[in-house]
């Protein structure tokens, strides 16, 4: 089912994004990378091979969008499956008592940018390209797969931000799943616990060490290659289809 897909991947050039593309072409898929990381995009091209596209560009722009777009259709003939990966974390608590300052408001910003307005624009933009394909057996024409965040359910402090801009992913599908239905298009999202990606960071080493011990089994950081096997795995069952699955090692959040 995967030989011979056509995949958009946004923040295709690192993490999760990164590990879905090599897994997407080493089950005989073609990838287009959407990434505003030029040199990294092209890089893993030049591991994996021309089976691998590149598009420098940033998910909120619609030019920019539709260039990817443009570039899976006249070099691979269409689009199946797209997946957003793209995003943005950001801690800043509203208020900080100790300098007596407020929270900069780009910082919510720019989460919302990215995470909401930027999905949700690929998605908007991609969608009528993947309408167009010719429906299978059973009307499916393609799979919209997006990440959202456990953080959307058990956002700790200084996490608004990224807390409100993925719970707005995880609101989106249903609806979306069911606007585009008609079409047989699905759409899933899948919202992963802490990963081993560059997102995290700006986390201290003792924070991840105390992530590891909060996550029941398996007691360590997700890898990015467990993200990229669960949206081969979303690809391959047609019967997922507006939901959100948590990826986390049965983790739950209890703030100190």
């Amino acid at each position: 089912m995967l030989k011979g897909l056509v995949s958009l991947v946004t923040g295709g050039a690192s993490g999760l994004g990164k590990a879905t593309v090599e897994r997407l072409i080493q089950n005989g898929g073609k990838v287009v990378i959407l990434d505003v990381q030029g040199t990294r995009a092209q890089e893993l091209k030049k591991k994996l091979g021309d089976d691998v596209l590149v598009s420098v560009g940033n998910i909120t722009s619609e030019e920019d969008v539709l260039k990817a777009l443009d570039l899976a259709k006249s070099k691979f003939g269409k689009l199946d499956t797209l997946v957003n990966c793209a995003g943005h974390a950001q801690t800043s608590q509203v208020y900080n008592f100790f300098q007596d300052k407020e929270t900069e408001m780009e910082h919510f910003v720019n989460c919302i940018n990215v995470n909401t307005i930027g999905t949700f624009n690929v998605i908007r933009l991609a969608a009528g390209l993947i309408g167009k394909n010719e429906p299978t057996e059973d009307g499916q024409r393609g799979v919209i797969i997006n990440t959202a965040s456990t953080i959307a359910y058990e956002g700790d402090i200084g996490q608004a931000g990224y807390a409100a801009s993925t719970a707005a992913i995880v609101g989106m599908t249903l609806p979306i799943a069911r606007d585009l239905a008609p079409r047989g298009i699905r759409v899933v999202t899948i919202a992963p616990g802490f990963f081993d990606t560059p997102l995290i960071t700006y986390l201290p080493e003792k924070m991840i060490e105390f992530l590891k011990r909060m996550t029941p089994f398996p007691s360590r950081l997700g890898k990015p290659s467990e993200y990229a096997h669960l949206v081969t795995s979303i690809i391959e069952n047609p019967m997922l289809n507006g939901e959100v699955i948590r990826l986390d090692g049965a983790q739950r959040w209890f703030p100190l």
